[in-house]
């Protein structure tokens, strides 16, 4: 049994409090183990398949629209991480989950940086999908647009029907070829409830996940809340 080895202890508790405590807290140590293990798992796939082609990309720079291939994106990087955000050519708004999600991304896209290239993807305009950006204030965030290519389609950040799918996806550089690393596929696992195919890098849910209440089952994030 693992004890935490706390400065004091915490008032008040009770006997029967610890007890559970520390019972969750061995379910806590698992599964961190179980993180480690699964990262390193991760880590040592073989090689994905090669991208097919070198998917040319619109995107804003210096208030013009330019090219962006996806070599390009890498930068100085290896790897590229790439999520696609619902918002198609027809909307009127962008998907809120994913917003929410963004708002987060946006926030540590500077650190991120340090360690990989990253994008986001629309099948929208780029005209439209930059604006969006710039209204909320993402400004770490690099934008594109496949609204030219099959990109989203190829890689199931759309469906055959043209649905908007929110999958995030990782490609490497090998030998000066890009390759695909890793997908979000979780999103079409047969689970019960939300997908959560991208909880381990959104902390919205993990903080939920410490209260009391817990994320609940009816709560859906939205693009603002009035009145707060």
């Amino acid at each position: 049994m693992i004890i935490a080895d706390l400065p004091h202890p915490i008032p008040n508790e009770t006997a029967e409090y610890r007890a559970a405590r520390n019972e969750l807290l061995q379910m806590e140590a698992s599964l961190r183990q179980q993180v480690s293990s699964l990262a390193a798992a991760r880590a040592a796939l073989p090689l994905g398949g090669e991208v097919a082609q070198n998917y040319t990309f619109s995107a804003i720079q210096d208030g013009k629209v330019v090219d962006r291939t996806m070599s390009d994106l890498f930068g100085e990087h290896t790897s590229l991480m790439i999520y696609s955000f619902m918002y198609g050519p027809d909307d009127t708004a962008p998907c809120p989950m994913c917003t929410s999600f963004l708002d987060s991304l946006n926030g540590a896209a500077h650190h991120i940086a340090q360690r990989t290239a990253l994008a986001i993807v629309t099948s929208a305009p780029i005209e439209t999908s930059a604006a969006f950006c710039e209204q909320r204030g993402w400004d770490q965030l690099q934008m594109i647009s496949s609204s030219g290519n099959t990109y989203n389609r190829d890689y199931f950040g759309e469906s055959q029907d043209g649905a908007q799918l929110p999958i995030c996806t990782v490609f490497q550089k090998h030998q000066n070829k890009m390759h695909h690393f890793w997908s979000s596929e979780l999103f079409f696992a047969k689970l019960e409830g939300q997908p959560r195919h991208v909880d381990t890098i959104w902390p919205l849910w993990n903080v939920f996940d410490l209260l009391p209440q817990g994320r609940g089952s009816d709560w859906y994030p939205a693009l603002d809340y009035a009145g707060t």
